[in-house]
């Protein structure tokens, strides 16, 4: 299984969230919404969780676990990798 990169998922919001940033001002432990946030809405949240299934193959399929993994790059890196090894570990 190969390692997530921090650039791949700025790519990601950039392009699906048509942030008018570039990759090197999303820091990892920036918030991805509320306050001192990029400034995401339920709209990108939605069009975050279509990319990672399209892109990845993992599907997103409840709130909380929405909340946890979306909290900022490096928590959405945290998670996509912990459920790449689940499915690569599966028979």
């Amino acid at each position: 299984m190969a390692e997530i990169q921090f650039n791949d998922l700025k790519q990601l919001l950039i392009k699906n969230c048509m942030l008018r940033v570039s990759p090197d001002e999303i820091k990892e432990e920036t918030p991805l919404f509320g306050p001192d946030s990029l400034g995401l809405d339920s709209i990108d949240a939605l069009q975050m969780t279509v990319a990672i299934e399209r892109d990845y193959g993992i599907a997103i399929k409840d709130p909380e676990t929405a909340r946890k993994a979306f909290h900022s790059l490096a928590s959405l890196k945290e998670w996509l990798q912990a459920e790449l090894g689940k499915t690569s570990k599966a028979p």
